[in-house]
């Protein structure tokens, strides 16, 4: 993440690092670089041992903050523990993948550093997890208002086209004009069709050949 951008980049840092919030304040004077490797190492071997035993909202919210208290990198390390927080949520819900977590937290980049600071002077990341939660609580419910607007914006003539489809049954054009009672394709395609593959609401059975007389379309 850091290639060409840093003269380090890929190895973790030789000297001497803190971290600064927004305003250029140090929070945290980071561990020497000579133990980095090892806490590197400890906080893997933390994270394999407790996968199956502490859930995955506390684990990466906890592996974070215990990222960041390292800041193994002389660079990037922001962007390279969201990223890993993203990927362990993500391996326990696929939803978290295209979650936008890190511009929540850009939001409130000010409470972020405070939490961090606050742990470190606490010498424990409850604050910082918690913290953490309410960034994916919020980042959750403006997903699902913006899928509910979203659900509200493609109209009944989606709803109607899905109501006369089943989960994975491929139909053609004309089968499913004929279930909805309709004569005009160009009709067809602008109000029910094509709104529905957009959405992703709707797949077709030849994706890579759009014009395919063979072309069917099913239900997600």
């Amino acid at each position: 993440m850091t290639y060409l951008t840093v003269e380090e980049s890929g190895k973790f840092r030789s000297g001497d690092e803190g971290v600064f919030d927004e305003k250029g304040n140090c929070i945290h004077v980071c561990p020497p670089s000579g133990q980095v490797d090892v806490l590197m190492h400890q906080l893997f071997d933390w994270m394999k041992k407790n996968k199956n035993k502490v859930h995955p909202l506390i684990l990466s919210s906890v592996f974070h903050y215990e990222f960041v208290f390292i800041h193994p990198f002389s660079d990037g390390n922001g962007r390279t523990v969201r990223l890993w927080q993203n990927v362990v949520l993500s391996d326990w819900e696929e939803i978290f993948e295209y979650l936008p977590i890190e511009s929540q937290i850009k939001k409130y980049q000010e409470n972020y550093y405070k939490a961090i600071s606050n742990c470190n002077k606490s010498g424990s990341s409850t604050e910082f997890i918690e913290f953490m939660l309410k960034m994916i609580d919020e980042t959750l419910l403006e997903l699902l208002s913006s899928t509910s607007v979203q659900s509200n914006h493609i109209s009944s003539y989606v709803n109607r086209l899905l109501n006369v489809m089943e989960p994975d049954v491929a139909m053609t054009t004309t089968e499913l004009m004929e279930k909805l009672g309709m004569k005009s394709r160009v009709s067809f395609r602008k109000n029910y069709l094509n709104p529905a593959l957009e959405n992703g609401l709707v797949k077709m059975t030849h994706s890579d050949k759009l014009t395919s007389k063979n072309q069917m379309y099913y239900k997600v």
